[in-house]
């Protein structure tokens, strides 16, 4: 889940870029300090989306830098414990799948592919089911849940988010609308089936 944040802060604005834009400035200062990292109540952060207020900067003795009051709406990545979610496979280890979601990467585990048997293939970089013949690779879309997930730390890399697609309407793309046509083929041979009871 994404959210919009309003924050308040000091930017220091080095001598050197004085005769640069401040609003510029301060939001290229705002990103390399807090971009990546992750606030406990708002997750992480993603980027600064607009500098609203900026005040007069104040110089403090024997730096010589200004310090500029900022008011700052910011955008942040939340994921949410059994939140569905899509991403893209990254790639592909004999334990499972990394999956990019996001401004984040998770894992697909093995056990949590499909419900079938699940085969490696290195030479592919592939997972392959064995009944099913599903194929998972690098550069597929996929649509899954999050089942495990830890926000401890300061830094996306610390993160860990733990992913399921063995629930019905997840998975691969391709394998979501093949269970849509298959369900719509029930469907259909149904109600042919009790429209031929009628007939006298």
């Amino acid at each position: 889940m994404y959210l919009i944040s309003k924050i308040e802060d000091t930017v220091r604005i080095p001598p050197s870029r004085f005769d640069e834009p401040v609003k510029d400035i301060a939001a290229e200062v705002l990103n390399e300090n807090y971009v990546g990292k992750i606030d406990n109540k708002l997750g992480l952060m993603v980027t600064v989306k607009d500098i609203e207020e900026i005040g007069v900067g104040k110089v403090i003795m024997g730096d010589g830098a200004a310090y500029h009051e900022v008011v700052f709406t910011a955008l942040f990545f939340k994921p949410e414990l059994h939140e569905i979610v899509e991403g893209e496979v990254i790639e592909i280890t004999e334990f499972g799948a990394f999956i990019r979601i996001g401004p984040v990467d998770g894992l697909v585990h093995v056990s949590q592919v499909t419900d079938d048997y699940i085969n490696y293939d290195a030479k592919r970089g592939a997972l392959l089911g064995k009944e099913s013949k599903k194929t998972l690779e690098e550069g597929n879309k996929i649509r899954a849940r999050i089942v495990a997930l830890s926000l401890k730390g300061k830094s996306s890399k610390e993160t860990k988010i733990g992913l399921t697609m063995r629930q019905p309407g997840l998975g691969r793309y391709e394998w979501i609308e093949e269970e849509k046509k298959k369900g719509k083929d029930k469907t259909k041979s149904k109600g042919k089936r009790k429209s031929k009871g009628r007939k006298k």
